[in-house]
């Protein structure tokens, strides 16, 4: 019975965490890293092929992304999730599979004409497709029974549409441990989502510390502060752009939005036109007004009953096609343009930074995390020159961030969450924060709270049963990987390791379907040895 930490460990993305108990094999989340990362994730210590099944905190990308990959490579058990995860997850991760094909297509129309080799997407549509066949909506609240020894319940942690912590409990013979993993801990009176459960008891946790070392202050007033910026710059003839997450910053932008419109904030510029340009938010939109009493809030519940829409309003354009998304820029109109993605690292938020940097008439408000080496980082902290689509782009453009305006609860947040546990855990290892960040963290709640806490790195070993660490990751800095030159051989090895893993699952079979089979791998052997 172990827990071994493999990604967004002193990092932000990247999340993932796998556990031995009961003679299963399963990861909690499965990410993808974003950004410039600082240590290098470590590998699965088997073969996707090996894994028994996936507990899914919740859609983004830095939690979901890469299972599409470990579906390439041979997992075939479930994934499970929450009902409005695994609808998000269904347009989020087909999406996530097109921008890798996409940016795939483009570089290698460029090796092409200098012969360097093809460079390969992560993963592929169909990869994203078949995985999702996989998936298993579970209910909040619900203590589920996934093997002999195996219980979860997911509860909801306030931080997206359909996010949850996981309880897990785990029972080999006279042995029972309860682990917590936070998943991103929500922050409190966010628009239409509910505020973060708690959980009561736990032996270990494993809690997230994105913000683990500030304050969002006193909870601001959003739609005020959002009318000012947008009365400034539409007075000045400009244009105000969001770059924004499509699930759940985007739907909560419009829920202000909505407000000032009909509180009149915005004042001698009408019926002011908001534009979305993203087909991944469009779709999270709709997937916001489903299954709305389990999910929406209690505010946004009463204007529900009213027959209010509360992310809808007038003169609010969708964009979806690719000409509808350039047509965008030659609208000489003030406008309010929300386009994904959220840190400005692919999307259509590109192109609309390349036509709205370079003017001071315009405002850039960023309204959500910004990871360490994304080009919305860079704009935040003060860049006066970007390059996009190879030119260089001077910023003349406002700049700002709004402070408070974030899914992830801060420092207090995070410890009014660990102290709810009735008792103290055994241990609360801090994961998926900066790297100084999780060691800060980890230490207060040592030295000021009393907890035992330890911010581990990605390779870390933890014993459950003896209670001891029983391997050390070895810190190692990112170095930079090359892709596979052959997706096809790559594809192939994972369906060796899938086979292998068959043969395994066999183990006891029948000897007359045992020696079929036998034959079988046989003939396809003699077949294709060279």
């Amino acid at each position: 019975m172990k827990l071994m930490f493999i990604g967004a460990d002193h990092e932000v993305t990247g999340s993932c965490h796998y556990v031995e108990a009961c003679g299963k094999r399963f990861v909690v989340d499965f990410g993808m890293e974003q950004g410039v990362n600082v240590y290098e994730n470590e590998e699965l210590p088997v073969s996707a092929a090996r894994l028994d099944f996936v507990l899914l905190t919740h859609a983004h990308i830095d939690h979901s992304g890469m299972l599409p990959m470990l579906y390439a490579k041979g997992f075939r058990g479930n994934v499970y999730a929450t009902k409005a995860t695994t609808d998000l997850c269904q347009i989020m991760l087909r999406d996530s599979a097109h921008i890798q094909e996409f940016e795939a297509e483009w570089r290698n129309r460029k090796a092409r004409r200098s012969g360097k080799p093809e460079v390969v997407p992560l993963y592929t549509v169909e990869d994203a497709v078949h995985v999702m066949e996989h998936f298993v909506p579970c209910s909040y609240g619900k203590k589920i029974l996934l093997h002999d020894g195996i219980d979860v319940r997911f509860t909801d942690i306030g931080h997206l549409l359909g996010s949850s912590s996981i309880e897990v409990w785990l029972r080999e013979e006279d042995t029972e441990r309860k682990l917590v993993f936070s998943g991103d801990i929500g922050n409190f009176n966010q628009p239409l989502i509910k505020d973060p459960c708690y959980t009561d008891t736990a032996d270990y946790v494993i809690m997230e510390s994105t913000y683990g070392d500030r304050f969002h202050g006193k909870h601001p007033n959003y739609v005020d502060e959002l009318a000012e910026v947008i009365q400034e710059t539409f007075d000045r003839g400009g244009n105000v752009v969001i770059p924004s997450f499509a699930v759940g910053r985007t739907q909560e932008l419009l829920y202000y939005i909505r407000q000032m419109k009909e509180e009149n904030l915005v004042k001698n510029h009408g019926d002011f036109k908001v534009i979305v340009d993203s087909p991944l938010a469009v779709e999270a939109t709709q997937i916001f007004h489903k299954d709305v009493e389990e999910t929406y809030d209690e505010e946004a519940m009463e204007l529900v009953k009213k027959g209010v829409n509360p992310i809808t309003f007038s003169n609010l354009h969708l964009s979806v096609t690719t000409e509808e998304s350039r047509a965008i820029n030659f609208d000489t109109e003030s406008k309010i343009i929300i386009s994904a993605s959220g840190m400005c690292d692919a999307g259509r938020i590109r192109h609309h930074l390349k036509h709205n940097l370079w003017k001071s008439e315009n405002t850039i408000v960023f309204v959500g995390y910004q990871a360490y080496g994304t080009l919305g980082r860079t704009l935040v902290e003060g860049a006066k020159e970007v390059k996009l689509f190879g030119e260089n782009i001077q910023v003349k453009a406002k700049v700002l961030r709004l402070e408070g305006i974030s899914g992830h609860a801060d420092k207090n947040g995070l410890l009014r969450w660990i102290h709810e546990f009735q008792e103290k855990p055994e241990k609360v290892f801090v994961v998926h924060g900066e790297d100084q960040v999780c060691e800060s963290f980890a230490e207060c709640l040592r030295n000021e709270h009393g907890y035992d806490a330890k911010a581990p790195y990605s390779g870390d070993v933890f014993d459950l049963i003896s209670e001891r660490w029983i391997a050390w990751g070895s810190k190692e800095l990112v170095k930079k990987k090359k892709r596979p030159v052959s997706n096809a051989f790559v594809r192939l090895k994972s369906a060796g390791e899938r086979l292998q893993a068959v043969i395994d699952h066999n183990e006891g079979g029948a000897n007359k379907d045992l020696a079929k089979f036998t034959d079988q791998i046989l003939a396809l052997c003699d077949k294709w040895d060279r």
